[in-house]
């Protein structure tokens, strides 16, 4: 019964980044069976049994099959196939088995190697069950016949050790010890044969290890004795070596063997042949050839060190003499290894991808490099290329680890392709290639982007709930979920009310629409966040804005401020006769809640009657005079006045007039002042000095306007911003405040003004005396509400262009004087 393993253990330690390796080896007799004891291998890991599973320990062989497995239980490494060594290792010296094993959390690559030791369980055996030898009578004592060569499938101390002779009286037993160890049993003649007397000698050869207990082997010997031919060939000199490269060309000459026979005639010539007795013997003969006559010996094949690098030559000669006599030459023949064989490079363990944040000295592989050839020409050497953000490190010969060696960024390289090259070290070199892909896997760390910073876009006032307004657009250099964007409206406040009350948007594609309907006159510009979020862990997101612009549409139809007039009924004037033509008679004014071109009005007298013609209304103004004189006292006329605005379509308003004569100048006057718009009570007693301000203004406006107006047409500047304050504040409440908006109409020129402000001064428009084409330009108050707190008497030029005005949202605004 064979004795339980003795396992022994030897490790070596090497020091990488985040990879510790341990090389291990172990000692068990051969015929082990399953499940057999090899070595605590958790214990000399230094692992803890019970983290053995959670650090998902893998034994990786070689080969393709498992002859060991490891126990996670115990941490024990157990026999997995019964391992016979005469069958895996043949006769080879030493037998062992390397594999690896590898732990995970954090990685660590083992290599453990045991070895499989020789048990005495085969005994010598000889080629044949018996042998016949011949020798010449005439034999001179010590002439030795050579025997066959026992074999024994195992090795070391369990070989063959010595061979014994049965007794004999002429024979005795010689060993002689060949170049590679191999003893060979030789029969020496020690006392003179006499074939009369024994023409032949029956010998037993056993053959005997020095294993435990000893086995033997045995072959009977049967020794011929011949008459006459008593001089053997003699090869010179019986041992010789010969040096070969691998891979020479098929049939080149070996050697030439020189044998010598002092015979004479048929005793010396000799004929050469192969021992093809032993298994070895046979396979020489398909390497090689030898010619029977010659003695010369030639390759068959391509000869390979990979497979064998030297080989025992036994050939025997043999003369023709009769008995024939035989001599002996044992030719070694070494090869000299040639670099022949390109590295070989093998994957142990790859990761396809790689997250791009991860640190480095992460690995990638483990990769194994070797070359069959030896010694320089077997030493291999990987490389990768220098501009990838890798690199190889050495955990121990033959063994390398494929690491990161720098940032990886998916938006800047989504990938490498790797190419892993392997030198070796001989004349000339070889080298093999081996390529890799290594994906980068995405990671959240890029935040969407708009593609400008602000949007502007503009939407017609009236149009309906879910009207298209506008499409931002966001980008995210992510990939997958992390680049899936969601749009959104940060909910900032609009006059009380939160902005989404205003406008929705598709959180798919950022479309942004109405929610409501929009009003010019309400609000003319809306200032939308809009964030962009992707769908990353953690999201990021960013915003931008969108200056929506609400465009104005024709809706409110002009209204006539002055004369006020109740609904349905007329405003009677008075008018003091005789008057002469061009005699102002009245003002009308009216005021449009639209922007631009829809908030321009013109009057209109409306003819109902022939005596209309005695009046006029100036188009721009609405100032109502008299058109010839007028005598006739107690006559009444009626007049239709018509305001339009400029939009499309046109809308308008009307108002009756009806104008009386009469005698009473005074009276009149004083009726006509009571019809008029009554001031504010704190207001009465400034009406005298509003009367004096006006005609002070407009003298001081008309010599003004022509000298500016002459200098702003002449050098194509407009009115400075102290001479628009010198007319225009003309006020007694200092503390009033006033705001002056000008738009400008598609040829540049200011049609109008918005004025707001508080006060209690009426305001009056005037004609530019420099216009030839009755350039105009009227103010109207923000609401009509404020038109009797207007403290503004107002007359401008028409060009406000280079005045110094601040430039605001449509047009230009004077603030604070």
């Amino acid at each position: 019964e064979n004795p339980p393993p003795l396992p022994s253990l030897s490790s070596c330690m090497f020091s990488l980044p985040d990879l510790i390796s341990m090389q291990i080896h172990y000692s068990i007799p051969e015929d082990q069976d399953p499940g057999s004891y090899v070595g605590n291998i958790a214990k000399d890991l230094g692992v803890d049994v019970r983290t053995l599973r959670a650090r998902r320990l893998q034994l990786v062989s070689e080969g393709m099959r498992q002859y060991f497995q490891v126990n996670l239980a115990d941490g024990m490494l157990l026999v997995n196939e019964r391992l016979d060594r005469e069958m895996l290792c043949s006769s080879s010296p030493r037998c062992s088995f390397p594999f690896q094993l590898v732990l995970e959390n954090p990685l660590q690559l083992n290599r453990v190697e045991v070895e499989i030791l020789d048990v005495n369980d085969n005994a010598p055996r000889f080629p044949k069950d018996t042998v016949s030898l011949e020798i010449t009578e005439v034999a001179n004592l010590g002439t030795r016949l050579r025997l066959e060569v026992a074999e024994d499938q195992d090795t070391g101390s369990n070989s063959i050790a010595t061979y014994e002779l049965s007794p004999n009286e002429h024979f005795a037993l010689s060993i002689n010890i060949r170049g590679d160890g191999v003893k060979i049993p030789e029969i020496v003649l020690e006392k003179l044969l006499d074939r009369e007397k024994a023409a032949t000698h029956h010998l037993i050869l056993t053959a005997l290890d020095s294993g435990n207990p000893v086995q033997s082997g045995t072959v009977q010997v049967t020794v011929h004795v011949l008459d006459a031919n008593d001089n053997p060939p003699v090869c010179e000199p019986p041992v010789s070596k010969v040096y070969l490269e691998e891979n020479i060309q098929v049939g080149t000459i070996v050697t030439k063997l020189n044998v010598t026979d002092l015979d004479e005639g048929p005793n010396g010539e000799v004929e050469y042949f192969f021992k093809s007795s032993s298994s070895v013997q046979l396979k020489l003969l398909d390497v090689f050839s030898l010619d029977s006559q010659t003695g010369e010996i030639r390759t068959k094949v391509l000869l390979d060190y990979e497979e064998a690098n030297a080989y025992e030559i036994a050939i025997y000669i043999k003369d023709k003499g009769s008995p024939a006599m035989e001599g002996h030459c044992n030719i070694r023949v070494e090869l000299v290894d040639v670099n022949d064989n390109s590295p070989e490079i093998m994957m142990t363990t790859l990761s396809s991808s790689v997250q791009e944040d991860a640190p480095i000295g992460t690995v990638i592989a483990l990769i194994q490099a070797k070359d069959n050839d030896s010694e320089e020409n077997g030493q291999v050497c990987l490389e990768i290329p220098r501009h990838v953000p890798f690199k190889l490190v050495s955990s121990f010969k033959g063994h390398y680890s494929l690491v990161t060696n720098g940032p990886l960024d998916r938006e800047k390289t989504a990938g490498y392709s790797i190419t892993i090259k392997a030198t070796d070290s001989g004349i000339p070199q070889k080298s093999t290639e081996k390529n890799i892909l290594i994906q980068v896997s995405d990671i959240n760390d890029n935040a969407p982007t708009f593609s400008i910073p602000s949007y502007t876009a503009h939407v017609e006032e009236n149009t309906s709930p879910g009207t298209l307004v506008f499409s931002v657009s966001a980008c995210d250099p992510d990939v997958g979920v992390n680049s899936k964007l969601s749009y959104s409206i940060v909910d900032t406040g609009n006059h009380g009310l939160p902005i989404s009350t205003y406008f929705h948007i598709n959180q798919e594609n950022g479309s942004i629409y109405t929610s409501r309907v929009l009003d010019y006159e309400q609000e003319k510009v809306f200032q939308v966040s809009v964030e962009v979020k992707d769908s990353g862990f953690p999201p990021l997101s960013s915003t931008s804005t969108l200056h929506l612009f609400i465009v104005d549409q024709n809706d409110n139809a002009p209204v006539i401020v002055h004369p006020e007039v109740p609904k349905g009924s007329a405003f009677h004037q008075s008018l003091l006769i005789p008057v002469e033509p061009g005699y102002l008679v009245t003002k009308v004014v009216a005021v449009d809640a639209d922007s631009g071109h829809n908030a321009w009005v013109s009057y209109h007298l409306l003819h109902e009657t022939n005596e209309v013609n005695a009046f006029k209304v100036e188009d721009h103004s609405g100032e109502i005079r008299v058109t010839r004189t007028l005598r006739e006292p107690g006559v009444s006329h009626r007049l239709v006045v018509e305001v339009k605005d400029n939009g499309v379509p046109s809308l308008s308003a009307s108002m009756i007039l009806i104008i009386s004569s009469e005698d009473n100048a005074a009276q009149d006057f004083t009726k006509s002042l009571d019809l008029l718009p009554k001031s504010p009570a704190r207001a009465q007693n400034l009406t005298l000095y509003l009367i004096i301000s006006l005609v002070a203004i407009s003298l001081v406006s008309c010599v003004m306007m022509i000298i500016v107006g002459a200098r702003c047409f002449k050098s194509g500047f407009c009115i400075p911003n102290w001479i628009i304050s010198h007319w225009c504040s003309r006020r007694t409440d200092r503390k009033s405040t006033i705001n002056i908006s000008g738009y400008p109409n598609p040829e540049g020129f200011i049609r109008y003004l918005e004025v707001s402000g508080t006060g209690a001064q009426n305001y009056k428009s005037c004609f530019s005396p420099m216009s030839e084409q009755g350039d105009f330009f009227f103010v109207k108050p923000f609401t009509p509400t404020l038109w009797n707190q207007l403290p503004l008497s107002l007359c401008l030029a028409p060009d406000l262009r280079q005045s110094g005005l601040t430039k605001g949202r449509g047009g230009f605004v004077l603030e604070g004087f």
